[in-house]
């Protein structure tokens, strides 16, 4: 696999892992801590070198996870991870990103993930009650000693990334974005492309969506957050069909599948994007790793591009609440 450069200065995969479905999100969670650390390892021998987790993935068991697994290789991946929250008897019960709040996490995530530096550093939610100069100044704190490598955002607006980013260079933005949700199109990539800054799309396959595997007959457990996520209503992924049939057609055609296709298109957009599909299975994981070799033509990815914006998406990507958070 190819590798690509967030925000001038760190080298990844051209595709990640997200590991928060490790440990929560998507209905019962494993049950055998050895077979996720299995899927963890074996993500470097499909040449991913990109690993994504954070503190409120748990909350801190993800961590713990990423970082048993990963210590042996340490020296050859590059781990993110994110602060922000506050977590409070086992459950985020709102948004912290006081200085001190940021450097209490970085040190907690560091024993976690057995390491002595993160390598990438994302402010989680944007916290409207301490400034965004205050977030980015103590992240550059840590920078200085030793302790951070690299400071992220995470669904922060254009706004925010500017201000954040002349106080101290940000790397990478991480936000959703895939075929079925642009919202990072209109103003947040053309500010990374101006700046210099790297993107790390989240949910690249719609929270599997996207692979054609979700239809108006699935069913999620009670602990399956696509349950909550209006979206996923059986209403909305009926009329939401039309994109992935589109999309499964092209990957016949191609060979691949339907996952390949969305993450090629996604890995065509510009040369600093680097996404993070999730996945629990090496199967799944080998196959995403393929993505990067799938080849799209021009009229491939202006078909895909054309029919994904006359279609639009049904539903919003976030419940009310999650929604709230996103874009400041």
């Amino acid at each position: 696999m190819h590798t690509r450069v967030l925000g001038g200065s760190l080298e990844v995969s051209a595709i990640g892992l997200g590991c928060m479905g490790m440990s929560q999100g998507y209905g019962p969670n494993p049950g055998d801590r050895a077979d996720m650390i299995r899927v963890l390892r074996s993500a470097r021998d499909s040449d991913i070198t990109f690993f994504d987790t954070a503190e409120v993935y748990g909350p801190y068991a993800n961590e713990e996870l990423v970082g048993e697994a990963l210590e042996p290789l340490r020296d050859d991946v590059v781990i993110a991870t994110k602060f922000g929250w506050d977590i409070q008897g086992g459950k985020s019960v709102g948004l912290d990103s006081r200085p001190e709040q940021i450097r209490r996490v970085a040190e907690a995530s560091l024993r976690r993930l057995r390491t002595d530096v993160i390598d990438l550093f994302y402010q989680h939610r944007v916290d409207p009650s301490v400034p965004i100069e205050d977030v980015a100044g103590a992240v550059g704190d840590l920078v200085s000693e030793g302790k951070v490598r690299h400071f992220g955002l995470s669904e922060a607006s254009a706004a925010t990334i500017r201000r954040a980013h002349a106080t101290f260079p940000v790397t990478a933005v991480q936000s959703e974005y895939s075929l079925w949700t642009r919202d990072p199109e209109p103003e947040v990539l053309p500010a990374l492309r101006e700046l210099g800054i790297g993107f790390v799309p989240f949910s690249p396959l719609g929270k599997g969506f996207l692979t054609g595997t979700v239809d108006d007959t699935t069913t999620f457990a009670p602990d399956d957050i696509r349950g909550s996520i209006p979206r996923f209503e059986v209403e909305n992924r009926a009329a939401n069909k039309e994109l992935v049939d589109f999309v499964t057609t092209l990957a016949d055609s191609r060979g691949a599948t339907p996952g390949q296709i969305a993450l090629a298109w996604l890995l065509a957009q510009d040369a600093s994007i680097s996404p993070i599909p999730g996945t629990r299975r090496i199967s799944r994981l080998e196959e995403n790793a393929a993505a990067s070799t799938v080849p799209l033509s021009a009229d491939d990815l202006n078909a895909l591009d054309s029919l994904a914006r006359r279609v639009g998406v049904s539903g919003a990507r976030y419940n009310e609440h999650h929604q709230s958070l996103v874009g400041r």
